[in-house]
């Protein structure tokens, strides 16, 4: 099983919104994903229409729970989520003093390779235990960046973030690449935003953009990802033009 934590140290750049429709678009091709959800807000949680979860991965980090036992089944054939709850609000107070904090999720996930192809870990916008510990248990690390300027900069803090926790943590962690979404094409400066991504980082940077989509926006509230809720939009297009492309960056196919 793949690990791919999806991070960016700034709200609004499309996490939530990647993990969720690339999972969806890469089950479409025949793989089990995983989705692990350690945002305190849940979004991902959300968007698949999951509720009552209980303690979800709170349980597993922070009271040595499995994750077979946080484990949901979602409407989504081929994904699976490990839901997040109002619980995970207290998960950075509760791990502050325990030893080795970072690596439990690491820990937590061994069990759980073998009924997987890969898992896509749905980060906080702050860095913390919590995406510390997801950057800690990925093998790749995923970053949607908004095509505006700010996101720039905030992408050098999490590549910055990314060197530390190599160095310290995890050496074996890659980065899979940077995918620009929320893109509009009507706007001049979303396009030199992706131009200038793709000038200073012209082999990480995807060759997909997300575009900006009501579809996309509308999906959560119907609790399904893009590809379901209208398979046809552009959101479905560009997710499944993104999984595309990754399967071809490890080198594998796909129905």
């Amino acid at each position: 099983m793949r690990t791919i934590a999806v991070a960016m140290q700034k709200g609004g750049s499309g996490k939530t919104t990647t993990a969720v429709n690339l999972a969806a678009a890469l089950a479409e091709r025949g793989r089990r994903v995983l989705v692990v959800d350690v945002d305190p807000q849940a979004n991902a949680t959300s968007w698949f229409g999951v509720r009552d979860v209980g303690k979800g991965i709170f349980d597993c980090l922070c009271e040595n729970g499995s994750i077979s036992d946080a484990l949901v089944r979602t409407a989504t054939a081929g994904v699976d989520l490990v839901p997040a709850s109002a619980w995970l609000v207290g998960a950075e107070k509760a791990l502050a003093h325990e030893v080795g904090a970072e690596t439990i999720l690491r820990r937590r996930l061994k069990p759980a390779a073998d009924g997987y192809d890969l898992a896509l870990v749905d980060t906080p916008p702050t860095l913390g235990v919590l995406t510390v510990g997801a950057l800690a248990a990925a093998d790749q690390v995923l970053v949607p960046v908004e095509a505006h300027v700010l996101a720039l900069n905030g992408l050098a803090q999490l590549l910055r973030t990314v060197e530390a926790v190599r160095d310290r943590l995890n050496e074996s962690l890659g980065l899979l690449g940077m995918v620009a979404c929320r893109v509009d094409a009507r706007t001049r400066h979303g396009i030199e935003v992706v131009e200038e991504l793709r000038k200073r980082f012209p082999e990480q940077t995807f060759r997909t953009v997300i575009r900006e989509n009501i579809r996309l926006a509308e999906a959560p509230s119907f609790g399904q990802p893009v590809t379901a809720y209208d398979g046809k939009s552009a959101g479905a297009e560009d997710y499944r033009a993104l999984a595309a492309e990754v399967l071809s960056r490890w080198g594998v196919g796909g129905q």
